[in-house]
């Protein structure tokens, strides 16, 4: 299994398929499995690199000083894994670490998509980010896990796939880091907020954010879209934060012909 390793951490990845250089960066759970159901897709016509994010998965569960740290952490999977500059695809936590690293390390990012992401953590993400920690320290993991599947799935999805996400609840539990961990990963989020500077991105950037996401709600992205030069934005009617998970032909319908141009140019 190949590991990345960065200021006493040890960071997992993958590299599937072959082509343009394509990264899936995933959300606060941080896991490379959040994007099954694209690898195999993407794949077939993208060199596809997933990761666990420092804290979570396989990687090592050590505290997150900063989606900046995150970023520097991803630049040193990029480097082990032989890759120079790279398209990105990322999912909140995981489209602010796209972010910083077009931001920080502009001749690693070629492009760069923004799904259900945020500009800061404003007084509404602190409640719910807020509710999740007490959860997380008061009830324990499971508890936690239950929640996040309120947040990240609408109510027809559930209602639809109920034993699955049972599975999966135990899965995000097991995956996550201790409570402590977990909370440093909160809090680097909310701290996050490069507004100031969005000016200076001049890369290809799509942001995409459904209209029922309440984890990440549709105006950071227009927020993101006014101040990214030449960003364009997509609102699908639904599918909740989790879009590449609960209507995934959808989302791919969405996300493959971006990369595609933008690997053509």
């Amino acid at each position: 299994m190949p590991f990345a390793h960065r200021d006493e951490c040890d960071l997992y990845y993958e590299v599937h398929g072959s082509g343009p250089p394509l990264v899936l960066a995933s959300g606060l759970g941080g896991t490379s499995s959040w994007w099954a159901p694209q690898v195999a897709r993407y794949a077939q016509e993208f060199t596809t690199l997933i990761f666990d994010q420092r804290g979570t998965g396989q990687s090592s569960r050590v505290p997150v000083a900063s989606v900046e740290q995150m970023s520097a952490d991803l630049v040193a999977i990029l480097d082990a894994a032989g890759l120079d500059r790279v398209h990105l695809l990322g999912h909140s936590t995981g489209g602010a670490i796209g972010t910083a690293t077009a931001l920080d390390h502009p001749s690693r990012i070629a492009s760069l998509m923004i799904y259900a992401s945020t500009t800061c953590g404003d007084a509404y993400r602190h409640r719910v980010l807020g509710l999740r920690r007490m959860l997380m320290e008061r009830v324990g993991m499971d508890a936690y896990a239950r929640y996040t599947t309120l947040l990240l799935y609408p109510p027809y999805w559930i209602n639809a796939n109920d034993a699955r996400i049972a599975a999966e609840e135990a899965a995000a539990a097991a995956s996550l880091g201790s409570a402590a961990v977990q909370g440093s990963r909160l809090d680097a989020i909310l701290a996050f907020d490069r507004r100031a500077e969005y000016g200076r991105l001049d890369i290809p950037v799509r942001i995409l954010c459904t209209e029922d996401d309440i984890l990440t709600p549709r105006y950071f992205s227009e927020e993101m879209a006014q101040l990214i030069p030449g960003a364009t934005a997509i609102y699908p009617p639904r599918g909740g934060h989790a879009f590449s998970r609960t209507e995934p032909a959808l989302f791919d319908e969405i996300a493959l012909p971006f990369f595609r141009e933008v690997s053509r140019a």
